[in-house]
């Protein structure tokens, strides 16, 4: 089952040609969940030939404006569109207020119903669960209330192997195989027992990803993110501002780099990089001293997990 994530924008609050807000977009099976939204997120998602209408859950980490101003415009084109399908949105406490003054004074009513989920920023929590994928929040240290995401894909099940299946299983028996269940003996055939175990071989792994938002570098973090397929977090400056990262509670691309490999990820993505520095190989460099599995969160970059 598809397990893929897209960097639709990776930079910080002040614009930058070439250089979108921050924004991404999860793929798992057949959800698709989006992961901030800032200005022109809509745009980037038909430019990189992704369905609005696809979208099933929208996940906001904080109210600053480079990763929710482009929320209203989105669920406006959504009402243009016809939208039927319910759209549940998470995110901070505030976010419901804004976007409903935000309704009310342009007299948009959206004609499908959205369920807005309030997310403690202090807590590790449950704050969405479908039959895909449960998802915790990450209290993250920033200037306001901040969240992180930690996706889980739903455990899957045991894959049957054709060479140890009986002849002559009729489709019911096979269902019932495939969805975990044993097979009592069939008196009538002589079949014996058959153990679900025995004809199947267990699933992989559930594949975790974990987006740390806007955050001062915080050592705990690599606990909560412990073993994580793919990370990403934040790297608004070079390890020569950690100062001025501190102050204004952001992280280094080093700090990030030392959070992934205290977490024992399996790869890291850094990304919401300051307009200051236009070229980013020296953000790459100074990761991978850290952390050698570490990619830049590039404009359309896709990692498939």
């Amino acid at each position: 089952m598809q397990f893929e994530l897209q960097i639709l924008g990776s930079g910080s609050a002040t614009p930058m040609v070439g250089r979108h807000p921050t924004a991404q977009l999860l793929a798992v099976g057949e959800g698709r969940y989006l992961i901030d939204c800032g200005e022109g997120t809509q745009l980037r998602l038909l430019e990189q030939r992704r369905r609005l209408s696809s979208l099933r859950v929208i996940f906001i980490s904080h109210l600053h404006g480079d990763h929710y101003f482009g929320l209203f415009g989105l669920l406006s084109t959504l009402h243009l569109q016809g939208r039927q399908e319910p759209l549940t949105v998470v995110g901070p406490p505030g976010l419901e207020l804004v976007l409903t003054t935000q309704a009310l004074h342009s007299q948009m009513q959206p004609g499908y119903n959205i369920t807005f989920v309030p997310v403690d920023t202090e807590a590790h929590a449950v704050v969405y669960e479908d039959a895909l994928v449960k998802v915790w929040s990450l209290p993250m240290r920033h200037r306001i209330p901040c969240a992180g995401y930690l996706f889980e894909e739903q455990p899957r099940r045991a894959k049957l192997v054709k060479e140890r299946l009986p002849a002559g299983l009729t489709p019911s028996e096979l269902s019932q195989l495939a969805s975990g269940q044993d097979l009592p003996a069939d008196e009538a055939t002589g079949r014996p027992a058959l153990a679900h175990a025995e004809v199947s071989v267990p699933a992989a792994p559930p594949r975790r990803y974990a987006f740390c938002s806007d955050t001062r570098y915080q050592p705990e973090l690599a606990e909560l993110v412990q073993g994580v397929d793919l990370l990403y977090h934040e790297a608004t400056f070079l390890e020569e501002l950690r100062e001025r990262a501190a102050t204004t509670y952001h992280s280094t691309a080093k700090q990030a780099a030392t959070t992934a490999r205290d977490a024992d990820a399996h790869r890291l993505l850094i990304g919401h990089f300051s307009s200051r520095y236009k070229e980013l190989a020296w953000h790459l460099k100074e990761a991978q001293t850290v952390f050698a599995w570490t990619e830049l969160a590039t404009e359309g970059l896709v990692i498939s997990v």
